[in-house]
């Protein structure tokens, strides 16, 4: 079907009805080839018109000429219970030159299941009149699946909301930077968000969306949060939603779980990007041995084509909490211990030797001798017993018999050791090994080390398969107090896979960060050496930083971590040689060291004009 305009009258429209049909089924989809094209052609939709309802919903649009092209148009009906029909407007405004044009036009999925002669195991639910069999999980989640309404006979409301009467049992969280946006039909922006409800289907129904226009900025995030739950124990607790993310610049969409109220929970599911003009089903399956409350989070995109949609949540097997009247009841203070944000490789032990040692200076272990504490941890042992360096970063490290060497990572410093998903789902760096490689991982994961070249041997490699796009993982040294001119770090790394994200060395002091190294996306299948000057600095850590790409195929590792003449200077008793120069602080260093640019002294004296 086409149309030719060759009259230039205005509001001129052409109309193309459907036969009525009856109802749909819950996965329905309508799909036909569209051509709209010429230098005026104007816009065309397609309106759903339902039985009883006064306004048509509009199911889609194309605004402009798109090419001298045949285009595929996918609409999403679901589940329709009134008889309806679809009108295909096209409107003139006067000028007009162009072509529009349909054709090919395809239901699918769109019956009700058939009926079953017997319906049997718990995975299955028998529909009262229809006798269709359909998934349990299915059930009570505010879509008629059965065709009789047998499904969602019976349901507990508090486990379950559509929005249509507001956010039921759910709360705006207060700690965000906005809220999500009850609405009903199209969201205010064009080619962004849903065009109806998930619930009807049709531009009657309520939904949330995130707004991602001004004032809004790249990052600010609307959290909702559910009531709180029952430990789920060993029974089955699903948590089921629709989401809408459809925009050029639609950002994150995440759930989270929780137990303590001032936390942000640990990751349970997230989608990333554009994901087409549909409402998607997720089911999150939940584990916990205390109650807990879901969070869903969305993020603002780079953009105003970045609204997401939410609707039809709920949950089945789950119960509410019933000592708690509000979402942060007193039992929601405090679950989670205190951890210490410090590594447990700088703890002293409880009883020292006797000494007369000030706060200000550091105590030998074995005895009692006292020394500055500028001395700790400057790669050079100033104790007879080297207890001075025995809480700090290793000057070789080969992660052979899976020793770290005092490297550490801050983050999971502040997790607790009980909840042990929030470890294992958080990207994070990791000792691993060739030999423990899955399929496909020898793709982008070392197949040997650097040390032993060896499927045995052991590196640190930060795992993208957990995480997502985006995220960093640090692995820090404790506190190095002094280096000396020459100090420099050598380290192998490895970056090969098709989504490589990046590597930074950073040197943080106090407050401050700065990046000394980077590099960033694959760098083929083998071990490369990096190495990165430090000279003279006091009170400062070193820092590997990970950054994940956008999928899993894109491991990061290092191995073979050497710190190299980092020691510093010390002051001779004796004088300096003729092939020495005296420093102003009365160093020695070679003569070649002089006008080199590097601050060999300490004080710069080799670098003076007047020297």
């Amino acid at each position: 079907m086409f149309i030719l305009k060759t009259r230039n009258s205005i509001s001129q429209i052409a109309r193309l009805r459907s036969p009525k049909f009856r109802q749909t089924g819950s996965n329905c989809t309508l799909s036909f080839w569209y051509y709209n094209y010429g230098e005026s052609v104007g816009a065309a939709e397609l309106r759903l018109l339902v039985d009883g309802l006064p306004k048509p919903t509009v199911l889609w649009r194309t605004y402009y000429s798109e090419g001298n092209q045949w285009l595929k148009a996918v609409i999403q009906l679901g589940r329709l219970p009134h008889p309806f029909q679809f009108s295909l407007d096209k409107i003139s405004l006067g000028v007009y030159e162009g072509v529009s044009a349909i054709d090919d036009i395809r239901f699918e999925n769109c019956a009700l299941p058939p009926p079953a002669l017997s319906c049997e195991g718990p995975n299955h639910f028998w529909c009262r009149d229809t006798k269709a069999c359909i998934d349990s999980l299915l059930v009570c989640d505010l879509v008629d699946d059965c065709g009789d309404g047998s499904d969602e006979d019976s349901c507990d409301p508090d486990l379950q909301c559509d929005f249509e009467n507001g956010l039921c049992n759910w709360e705006q969280d207060v700690e965000d930077d906005f809220d999500w946006i009850r609405i009903r039909g199209p969201t205010p922006t064009v080619n962004t968000g849903p065009l109806k409800d998930h619930t009807t289907g049709t531009a009657r129904g309520h939904y949330l969306y995130l707004e991602s226009s001004e004032p809004r900025q790249f990052r600010d995030k609307a959290v909702l949060l559910s009531p709180l739950f029952n430990p789920s124990g060993y029974g089955t607790c699903a948590f089921r939603f629709h989401y809408h993310m459809f925009g050029k610049e639609v950002y994150k969409l995440s759930v989270f779980q929780r137990t303590v109220s001032n936390s942000k929970g640990w990751p349970l599911w997230y989608k990333f990007g554009n994901q087409e003009n549909r409402w998607i089903r997720q089911t999150l399956f939940i584990s916990s041995s205390k109650p807990f409350q879901i969070l869903v989070k969305g993020i603002v995109g780079d953009g105003f084509t970045g609204d997401i949609g939410l609707d039809d949540v709920s949950f089945l097997g789950c119960t509410l909490y019933n000592g708690a009247q509000h979402p942060f009841g007193s039992f929601f203070k405090g679950d989670l211990p205190t951890i210490s944000t410090t590594t447990s490789a700088t703890s002293v032990p409880a009883t020292l030797p006797m000494n007369n040692c000030t706060e200000e200076e550091f105590v030998c272990r074995t005895s009692g001798h006292c020394i500055q504490m500028i001395q700790k941890c400057d790669f050079r042992p100033d104790c007879s017993d080297k207890s001075d360096e025995s809480a700090c970063v290793m000057e070789v490290c080969d992660f052979e018999d899976k020793n770290l060497c005092g490297w550490y990572q801050p983050a999971l410093e502040q997790m607790s050791g009980n909840y042990s998903i929030i470890i294992t789902k958080t990207f994070k760096w990791q000792l691993g090994r060739g030999a423990n490689l899955y399929p496909e991982e020898e793709q982008h994961c070392p197949l040997t080390d650097h040390t032993l070249c060896t499927e045995e041997g052991w590196y640190l490699f930060a795992d993208s398969s957990n995480g997502e796009f985006g995220d960093t993982a640090d692995i820090a040294t404790p506190v190095i107090s002094l280096t000396g001119p020459r100090c420099k770090i050598i380290f192998w790394n490895h970056m090969n896979g098709s989504t490589i994200g990046s590597l930074e060395v950073l040197y943080k002091s106090s407050n401050k960060t700065s990046k000394l190294w980077s590099q960033t996306g694959s760098q083929g299948p083998q071990w490369n050496r990096a190495e990165v000057f430090l000279g003279i600095r006091s009170n400062f850590q070193v820092i590997f930083r990970a950054k994940r790409g956008v999928s899993y195929m894109g491991d990061v590792a290092v191995d073979d971590i050497t710190f190299e003449d980092c020691s510093p200077l010390l002051i001779s008793e004796k004088p300096c040689t003729s092939e020495e120069f005296m420093c102003a602080n009365k160093y020695c260093i070679p003569k070649n060291n002089l006008c080199d640019f590097v601050n060999d002294c300490e004080d710069n004296s080799d670098e003076s004009p007047s020297m």
